[in-house]
């Protein structure tokens, strides 16, 4: 959902492209396994160490007054400085061994998507290329979804930084994030954590929550409450 909406490339050279992301743990031994799938995306921490890292003024990365941790793909010098600061980002997640990345940053040299301008075929004999498949639909990459924001393109070019705005371009039209609508068990949760009446901030007075990282003192944002594990009745 997150990559159809917001044209995120595949992954490569170090860098993911995913803008919603999921951790994967394994714990036990059979037949006591137990299995994790835990959702990460940017934090858009209150003390956003992105934010203070960028050089450029007025900033590329900054947050709004919804308190989303924004980028301005104009702005950005591609740097990197706020990947290295991000605690949950990798410069390079192969190398790093890193599970995943915040940040992504695009190639300064290759334009983004390159696998839909590759010639070569994925069966040989068999498929279409990549560079086919994006010349029969007209565009790069052929899913392309258009939208217009101020502060960011529906395509980032190339070497710039890019991240989880949470589909800012859908919130202001009264909209959730597309990860939201499409999540089928609705365990995404998505609102205004100051209105005491929204969702999310009932929730999170119900339920101990999780932060990823906390002891870093960037404030995060995202929390993760409850727990889900599937038994079998003998």
């Amino acid at each position: 959902a997150c990559k159809t909406e917001n044209n995120t490339q595949n992954r490569g050279k170090g860098q993911t492209f995913n803008w919603a992301d999921f951790i994967y743990k394994e714990e036990g031994k059979f037949p006591k396994v137990s299995y994790t799938a835990l959702p990460v995306l940017c934090n858009h921490c209150s003390d956003a160490p992105c934010v203070k890292a960028c050089p450029v003024q007025p900033k590329s990365m900054f947050k709004t007054a919804d308190g989303i941790t924004m980028h301005n793909d104009e702005r950005c010098i591609g740097c990197r400085r706020c990947q290295k600061a991000c605690p949950y980002s990798a410069m390079d997640v192969a190398k790093e061994k890193a599970a995943y990345s915040v940040i992504s940053v695009n190639d300064g040299v290759a334009e983004p998507h390159p696998f839909y301008r590759d010639g070569s075929e994925l069966i040989k004999g068999c498929t279409a290329s990549g560079a086919e498949t994006a010349k029969a639909a007209g565009d790069i990459p052929p899913h392309h979804h258009d939208y217009s924001h101020p502060e960011y393109a529906s395509v980032r070019k190339k070497g710039i930084s890019e991240k989880c705005i949470f589909c800012e371009h859908r919130v202001k039209k009264g909209e959730l994030p597309n990860c939201v609508v499409a999540c089928p068990s609705k365990a995404r949760i998505f609102g205004d954590l100051n209105d005491a009446a929204s969702e999310p901030a009932k929730l999170l007075k119900k339920h101990k929550a999780v932060r990823l990282k906390e002891e870093k003192g960037t404030k995060p944002n995202v929390a993760y409450i409850r727990s889900f594990r599937a038994s079998q009745k003998s």
